[in-house]
């Protein structure tokens, strides 16, 4: 199962934005684009996060998350799912600062209200194609012999 995992942090490392789902008090889903800062190959993704935002609130009343990644340059797509906790360690905030937070964080990696989101893989998908030479390949091949034509690779993982 390692080796899966290992597999889904191979898919996302390159994919610097994430849509980040997170479950409102009175049920509703809120989904928002993070920079994703690392993933760990134990299934814990990294994201900053602002203490008074609203997904911390919305963290604190219901765990339960949902990431997607899309890498459309090389056809992957990702989807885990998980719990979420938020972390205020300032040695991991200082590790994993990138000069582009400072947007969002004009205070640096010592800014009182930055936090870390973490998200707990529990279940991951993905989905792989060949490419677009492939794809062309298993239309035609599809259209010939009338027989649906496997376009990559499709994995459900569970931790």
């Amino acid at each position: 199962m390692q080796a899966e995992f290992e597999k889904l942090g191979e898919l996302i490392k390159d994919i610097r934005v994430a849509m980040v789902t997170t479950v409102e008090a009175d049920g509703t889903l809120h989904t928002r684009p993070l920079a994703m800062l690392a993933y760990e190959n134990d299934g814990q993704l990294w994201f900053y996060t602002a203490i008074d935002s609203a997904k911390v609130s919305e963290v604190m009343h219901d765990v339960r998350t949902s990431v997607a990644f899309s890498d459309t340059g090389k056809d992957a797509y990702v989807a885990v799912s998980g719990t979420a906790d938020i972390v205020n360690d300032r040695q991991r905030i200082h590790e994993l600062w990138t000069p582009f937070a400072k947007p969002w964080f004009p205070n640096g990696p010592d800014d009182p209200n930055l936090a870390l989101l973490r998200v707990h893989v529990e279940r991951g998908e993905y989905w792989t194609s060949p490419g677009k030479a492939a794809y062309l390949f298993g239309v035609a091949k599809a259209a010939m012999t009338g027989k649906r034509t496997p376009m990559g690779e499709n994995r459900k993982l569970t931790m």
